[in-house]
């Protein structure tokens, strides 16, 4: 309601509904050529063109005062001030959901892949859960999640896979971190076997079952 109130009282100022605020108008004034019409021999008026006259008697207009100006800025620049840390916060809290489902569709991949490919285990990177070449899926192509998460960045996060041991492989650890730290995204994200996804303010080296869940 604050925000609405300043954008009113900018608008007002610049519009000239109030008293600091001059709406732009032009003045005009009629110009009487002689004491009366000039008649013609059919005893009609004859007209003039006005145009034929110069104006006078022009009033000076006036403007914006320079007190006036910087009240106008400065009320700009609180609505800035308001809107743009809530626009931050509102894009960072949508990187952060969309870093929890890349991570949750991860391990779909990862359980899918490994039913697939019982032989190879958990894939040790994520371009052979992505591909292309899809016809038949391979283990270096399983085309299990899409190629924008393949490629190991979306939506201002960055994902990793790490830990992958064993023969077949049976552990893995996916670690999702912010592309630009507190700009992108503020919490860094975690998944391993069990599949729950878990939250850290500071960066991940390892995933285990000290990372608290996301709640």
């Amino acid at each position: 309601m604050l925000l609405l109130w300043l954008v009113f009282f900018a608008l007002a100022a610049l519009t000239g509904l109030l008293p600091w605020g001059y709406a732009s108008s032009k003045k005009y004034c009629v110009i009487l050529v002689g004491d009366r019409p000039k008649l013609t021999s059919s005893s009609r008026l004859q007209t003039i063109d006005p145009r034929e006259f110069p104006m006078q008697g022009t009033k000076k207009q006036r403007g914006f005062s320079l007190i006036e100006l910087l009240i106008v800025v400065a009320i700009i620049l609180i609505i800035a001030s308001i809107a743009i840390p809530n626009l931050l916060r509102a894009r960072i809290n949508a990187n952060e959901t969309s870093a929890v489902g890349s991570i949750r569709a991860i391990n779909s991949g990862m359980i899918s892949y490994m039913s697939s490919f019982p032989t190879v285990g958990f894939p040790a990177t994520l371009s052979a859960l992505g591909g292309t070449n899809c016809a038949p899926p391979s283990p270096a192509s399983a085309c299990l999640i899409d190629t924008q998460l393949a490629s190991g960045s979306k939506s201002g996060y960055n994902f990793t896979i790490v830990g992958v041991s064993g023969t077949p492989a049976s552990t893995y650890q996916v670690i999702g971190a912010p592309a630009v730290a507190n700009q992108t995204g503020v919490r860094y994200f975690c998944s391993f076997a069990d599949s729950v996804v878990r939250a850290s303010v500071t960066p991940i080296a390892a995933c285990d079952y000290t990372t608290t869940p996301l709640q």
